[in-house]
């Protein structure tokens, strides 16, 4: 009996050696594909991923995953040393950190399949072009709105602001009727800051860094476009935003848990003292989720200054997929973004965890099927109809830089703690904002 057990013990291992070399012939393939995100944007990837896995037999997508914070250190880290994911989830302004020249991701234009140029218009495709090499393809787009509490608003017996005039007369009705802890509009300082920013351009047709333009030897590198003049008027409707009452001044949101402390949770927005919000579209779930009746949200007409040319928006790429430079199955990780972006399977399970898609049929799928919020939906209109009249041009991508964006912050606290005059703060912007220019590009 022993001897019989033990014959059989030895032929299955015969067996499983005999087995190896089989298995061996047939290598998984593996593709490292790296984002950040909360936990319903990680689930909702991991199941699109698992779902191309099945469509694609002996493939295997080594998911690496993480919140936002440290995402941009572990990614730098990764491509000064060649060790970068296969396909990795970028934002639009990093192409000009990680590819200033073009060559920092594997050139997807030679690799696309024929769903991503039915699926992607051309303005979207170029995007993510930098000196003529498709370095990065875009999940969507996203630009600031106006949001507004129509309840508080009517509680004022003021209708919804639609003029920069109307704007600037809501503050002081808001103090007199709300009392003194009371404002028309929130936002962190950025928001404030871009929102004056909007006044500028619409006023001098400028923003304040201008991007890259022309190729080869004609190239023209980035550069600050205001002249004093309109920094000067910058930093002064900044001023005048707190000043009038209009918006949250930095020291008060300080003191009340952070200036950065995002608006949904602060406790006079739940309650409706502070009734409104410059933000970006993707952002509008958020912002609503702890409003409580009779509080709810309405998306607001963009202030424009009469004959402007320039909408004044703020809008780009949110997220966008790169190949990395060293990526040895480009073919393969390019038909995973394809996958991600085009295949209507993966839509579904991908829902609006990277906003609303850019390709048309995920986009159209999701309305036809209701899993489009009316007030995103309307948003997304009014953004699409300034970008199709060429009114919402891309920003320099060096202004959303991480130093220039400390930069801009550093001056502007400046102004918001009254420690330095306008002009003063008008004159650091243009002179040390072309000096960091020089040196991040």
């Amino acid at each position: 009996m022993k001897r019989r057990l033990l014959l059989q013990r030895l032929g299955a291992g015969a067996a499983a050696c005999l087995a190896r070399p089989a298995l061996a012939q047939r290598p998984t393939r593996v593709l490292r594909f790296a984002w950040w995100g909360g936990a319903a944007r990680h689930g909702a990837t991991l199941a699109a991923v698992r779902l191309f896995e099945q469509r694609n037999p002996g493939l295997r997508i080594k998911s690496e995953y993480m919140g936002f914070n440290g995402y941009l250190e572990r990614l730098t880290t990764q491509v000064a040393g060649g060790s970068e994911p296969d396909v990795m989830q970028i934002n639009w302004a990093w192409l000009a950190m990680f590819s200033k020249r073009g060559t920092g991701f594997t050139d997807l234009a030679p690799l696309l399949g024929p769903a991503v140029r039915e699926q992607l218009p051309e303005a979207e495709l170029e995007t993510g072009r930098v000196a003529g090499r498709l370095n990065a393809l875009p999940v969507s787009y996203s630009a600031r709105v106006m949001l507004w509490n129509p309840s508080t608003f009517e509680r004022v017996g003021l209708a919804l602001p639609k003029t920069w005039d109307e704007l600037f007369a809501t503050g002081p009705l808001f103090r007199q009727k709300l009392g003194e802890g009371a404002f028309p509009l929130d936002g962190e300082l950025y928001d404030m800051i871009l929102l004056a920013q909007a006044w500028v351009q619409q006023r001098h047709g400028t923003p304040f860094i201008a991007p890259a333009s022309g190729s080869g030897s004609s190239l023209r590198p980035s550069h600050v476009a205001m002249n004093e003049a309109a920094a000067v008027d910058w930093v002064r409707i900044y001023q005048r935003l707190v000043n009038e009452h209009v918006a949250t001044p930095l020291p008060l949101r300080a003191s009340l848990g952070g200036a950065e402390k995002p608006t949904e949770q602060q406790p006079d927005w739940v309650n409706g003292r502070w009734a409104g919000n410059f933000t970006w579209d993707s952002a509008i779930p958020l912002r609503a989720s702890t409003l409580r009746p009779p509080q709810r949200l309405a998306l607001g007409e963009f202030p424009t200054l009469p004959g402007a040319q320039h909408s004044g928006m703020f809008g780009r790429p949110t997220l966008m997929y790169a190949v990395g430079r060293h990526c040895k199955q480009p073919e393969l990780a390019a038909r995973l973004i394809e996958f991600l972006l085009t295949d209507l399977e993966a839509a579904r399970l991908l829902g609006r965890t990277r906003g609303l898609p850019g390709a048309r049929g995920p986009l159209q799928q999701l309305e036809r099927e209701g899993q489009l919020p009316a007030l995103e939906l309307q948003a997304h209109r009014q953004i699409q109809a300034q970008r199709d009249a060429g009114r919402l041009p891309l920003p320099g991508p060096l202004f959303e830089h991480p130093r220039m964006l400390k930069f801009m912050r550093e001056v502007f606290e400046t102004v918001a703690y009254n420690k330095t005059t306008d002009i003063a703060a008008a004159r650091r912007l243009i002179t040390e904002g072309a000096a960091l220019l020089k040196r991040i590009q």
